[in-house]
């Protein structure tokens, strides 16, 4: 299974009761975050979720409200004892802006190891997370993060024994290592079933819609869309601006066919966003205006 919090839900500017947006995720003892604002940490403690398995920070991109919030949590980070090194993905330029923010924060007992994304569409995997980075169309350059667990196959039985395959040498092949026999090689798909439906969640934020977002997006259980504005009259402020409206939010998710939508990164002039989330719930009826600390604990298929 994989837990799932928004940690804030605030564009621009952090608010009383409303923290910058920012994505965690926790999975198999790993935590991954998306984006890391002014006040980021109190959000996480507010959540009570820890702050030493955090493996890896992506980084949608650098302005403020995405980032500000960094030095203070590898401080924090670095207080809990961590040692494991720890990964930062971002946009071109991720080395230059941690090395400016890192001034204040100079000593880690930690390495960080930091990945710049310069393609339109790039994949990673670390931790267990696939990790596939794709561009979007902000005002500077932003990228969106779908975060997929995948699942394999269930391990035959009757095939393994068919084919003579001792017990012991089981465990090695449900983790995907050959074994040999006698000289003779035995491969894992010798003895796995077809590969069973993971986990995806998609997170987009700062941008106006492009089909990336559809494309990346597609099949999503959990689709995290920024909804800048909720008010009728602002597409032409969305449009110049580069954000969205929560009905354009609407129509990515519904084009994407994701399960679940839940709009975050409301301006700071988005007193209420519930107020306004009715029209689009017409184009995707499983539509959420979140709140900070929105939680849920998506599971496989057969976990019940």
């Amino acid at each position: 299974m994989l837990d799932v919090c928004l940690l804030g839900t605030s564009g621009m500017l952090p608010l009383p009761g409303r923290w910058l947006t920012s994505l965690m995720t926790r999975y198999n003892g790993s935590n991954l975050m998306i984006d890391c604002g002014e006040g980021t940490q109190i959000a996480v403690k507010q959540k009570g979720w820890s702050f030493n398995p955090i493996d890896v920070i992506c980084f949608t991109h650098y302005h403020a409200d995405h980032i500000s919030g960094l030095p203070g949590l590898l401080l924090t980070i670095g207080n809990s004892d961590r040692k494991k090194p720890l990964t930062l993905v971002g946009p071109k330029g991720l080395g230059k802006v941690v090395s400016s923010l890192r001034v204040i924060a100079p000593e880690l007992p930690f390495e960080l190891k930091l990945i710049e994304l310069t393609n339109p569409q790039e994949h990673l995997s670390i931790c267990g997370y696939e990790i596939d980075a794709f561009r979007v169309n902000h005002a500077v350059t932003c990228y969106g993060y779908s975060i997929s667990i995948p699942r394999i196959g269930k391990f035959d039985v009757e095939k393994a024994r068919e084919l003579g395959i001792p017990c012991s040498m089981w465990n090695k092949l449900q983790h995907g290592t050959s074994v040999m026999i006698d000289d003779k090689e035995y491969t894992p798909d010798m003895v796995m079933g077809v590969a069973r439906k993971g986990l995806k969640v998609t997170y987009c934020t700062d941008t106006r819609p492009v089909q990336a977002i559809v494309d990346n997006a597609k099949d999503s259980d959990l689709f995290i869309c920024e909804g800048m504005y909720g008010e009728d009259g602002k597409e032409a402020k969305a449009r110049e601006y580069k954000h969205m409206t929560f009905t354009e939010a609407a129509q990515l998710a519904k084009n994407a066919e994701v399960k679940e939508m839940w709009l975050t990164h409301y301006s700071p002039s988005l007193v209420r966003p519930q107020d306004y989330v009715d029209r689009a719930r017409k184009i995707f009826p499983a539509t959420i205006a979140a709140n900070d600390g929105r939680t849920v604990e998506l599971k496989f298929d057969d976990e019940g």
